[in-house]
C-alpha cells in the first residue's frame, strides 16, 4: 500500500456580510470613508480575507453598497 502526501487545502478570498461593531475603525476599500457602528440602522459591512497565490495578504472592508457597487469582486458575501 502507497503511502500518500496529505495535500494543503487551496486558499482562496472570500468575503462575508457582517453587523458593524461599536467602536470599528476600519475605512471602506470602495469609497475611503470609515465603516462607522449607529445603533440605529443596524449597518452591515462586508469583510473580506485576500489571498495572493495561498498566502493570506489582507483583510478589505467595504460599506455593503460598495461592495456591490464594485462588482463583488472576491464573490457574494456569505451571511
Amino acid at each position: 500500500m502507497a503511502q500518500r502526501t496529505p495535500t494543503k487545502p487551496r486558499l482562496s478570498s472570500r468575503a462575508v456580510l457582517r453587523r458593524v461593531e461599536a467602536g470599528n475603525s476600519a475605512l471602506c476599500t470602495g469609497c475611503g470613508e470609515p465603516v462607522k457602528f449607529s445603533a440605529k440602522a443596524q449597518r452591515q459591512q462586508v469583510i473580506c480575507n485576500v489571498y495572493v497565490g495561498d498566502r493570506w495578504d489582507r483583510v478589505e472592508h467595504y460599506h455593503d453598497a460598495c461592495y456591490e457597487a464594485a462588482g463583488e469582486p472576491y464573490g457574494t458575501a456569505a451571511a
